[in-house]
């Protein structure tokens, strides 16, 4: 990509390049660019502010959707692509790596959704930017080893495998993405930048469905291929993103850039993990201890701790599992029955938040997530609840135990993720308010909450979503 650059930049912005020809040299002459009495100090004013706004942005992703069992069971967020710019809504999840959409044609997309928002297909003959992305380009490099470019040129293509068997497949593009840049206190302007994102040509199992269909996802893993990595290369944004999930009215707060306040706690990440991995020290029930298993409690193997977005519930080891539910059971004594063959349910008629015990997790540097009756129970209806936590019996290859926290746990809480220092924290917040981000500039400004959906509660309501997730590996492929 060719980058045209303004010379004023060059040198800081301050001054200006004169270039005369003299003698066959070149001869620069320098002049400081607010030179002249007629310049008003307003003038040195306005061009720092508009340089300011050129430095390390902050970015706000409007949501919608929800985490409840019961109802929508995702989140998503609304871009644009293309010049000129269209709308797409993408799940966010932290699982993945690539930015994807359904691409016209594609016969297998879905057309209508049940979560009230219009289905789009990106069109890259109808967009003047759009470029082909082909097989020898960088940004192929990432994702394959295989040399697959002789002896012919291709495009470079894709194939992603989620944990519940859902596949996109199709061809990376490259194109504008416009974002809503943060330039002031619950104020927003356009940020246009050229990435490169998948381009879907066929889509299978829950992608395809209607009831929860959105026009793709958009993966905030940790990979250079992932969308904070590419606007961060290109010197926008620092890898810093947070969310704040709201399960009680929908939708909430999605940022990328350095969050001020509230202030956030945070704990290492696992080093060298395709996903956000973290050690788990302990649980308790209301400060009763419950066993971990080893390979939890440890860095040692593969195993640890996943913090996932793009899943909904809290999957456990299953002699894990059994003992959580066991000691907050002996709180509030119920008798279980299963439904569906994965949901632990039972009757009751009482307040739950009141009745049941707060589950705390502990994490490395003393970091603890609480997560409370009403965020682990949802209702199958008035006098039926059901436990999100599953028994997942997970393992990584080399048969280490594996906990994914979905947004069960991750829900009203402001959760942020530093991947230039590595480490991800969060902390209690509601999530229909707001917060701080501070710029390149150091300047701070508040970014409220958004819902896409303001009824989300009744678009699929006694529906039990069952949601992609990394349970397995995600996989990139060429395709001939």
């Amino acid at each position: 990509m060719v980058v045209a650059m303004d010379l004023s930049l060059i040198l800081g912005g301050v001054f200006m390049m004169v270039i005369q020809l003299a003698s066959g040299n070149f001869v620069f002459n320098v002049t400081h660019k607010f030179a002249g009495k007629d310049k008003q100090l307003s003038e040195l004013k306005f061009h720092d502010t508009f340089r300011h706004a050129r430095m390390l942005a902050n970015v706000d992703l409007p949501l919608g959707g929800d985490s409840r069992a019961d109802s929508i069971g995702l989140y998503f967020t609304k871009i644009q692509l293309g010049s000129p710019p269209k709308y797409y809504h993408v799940q966010v999840d932290t699982g993945s790596d690539i930015l994807w959409v359904n691409c016209a044609p594609c016969p297998k997309c879905p057309v209508k959704t049940d979560l009230g928002i219009p289905l789009s297909l990106y069109d890259s003959k109808a967009s003047s930017t759009s470029k082909k992305v082909w097989c020898d380009d960088d940004f192929c490099s990432l994702i394959s080893q295989s040399d697959t470019c002789e002896p012919e040129k291709k495009p470079c293509s894709y194939h992603v495998v989620y944990g519940d068997g859902s596949t996109s497949d199709g061809d990376f593009v490259k194109d504008n993405i416009t974002l809503d840049q943060v330039t002031g206190n619950l104020r927003t302007a356009p940020l246009a930048q050229e990435v490169v994102f998948g381009c879907g040509s066929n889509q299978s199992g829950q992608l395809g469905q209607t009831d929860s269909a959105v026009d793709g996802i958009m993966g905030f893993g940790q990979a250079n291929t992932s969308i904070i990595s590419q606007l961060a290369a290109a010197g926008n944004v620092k890898r810093v993103f947070a969310h704040c999930l709201d399960n009680v009215n929908g939708g909430g707060i999605f940022a990328v850039g350095e969050v001020e306040s509230p202030v956030v706690k945070t704990t290492p990440l696992v080093p060298n993990q395709v996903h956000y991995n973290v050690i788990l020290k302990g649980i308790d029930v209301d400060g009763d201890p419950v066993d971990l298993p080893p390979s939890i409690a440890s860095v040692g193997g593969n195993g640890g701790t996943i913090i996932d977005s793009g899943t909904t519930l809290a999957y456990l080891p299953e002699n894990l599992y059994n003992s959580l539910l066991k000691k907050i059971t002996a709180r509030q004594p119920v008798k279980l029955h299963m439904v569906q063959e994965t949901f632990a349910c039972f009757s009751f008629t009482s307040n739950t938040d009141k009745a049941f015990p707060v589950v705390n997790l502990h994490f490395e540097d003393s970091l603890k997530l609480t997560v409370y009756p009403h965020d682990y129970l949802f209702s199958l209806r008035e006098d039926m609840y059901c436990f999100g936590w599953q028994s997942g019996g997970m393992t990584t290859q080399d048969g280490s135990d594996v906990i994914l926290l979905g947004d069960l746990v991750l829900s009203n809480k402001l959760v942020v993720y530093d991947l230039d220092n590595e480490v991800i924290g969060w902390v209690e917040h509601n999530c229909s308010s707001s917060i701080k981000v501070k710029d390149g500039s150091g300047a701070a400004y508040s970014l409220g909450a958004d819902n896409l959906i303001q009824s989300a509660s009744s678009v699929i309501q006694g529906t039990l979503v069952t949601l992609l997730s990394i349970l397995t590996s995600v996989l990139y492929t060429f395709t001939s």
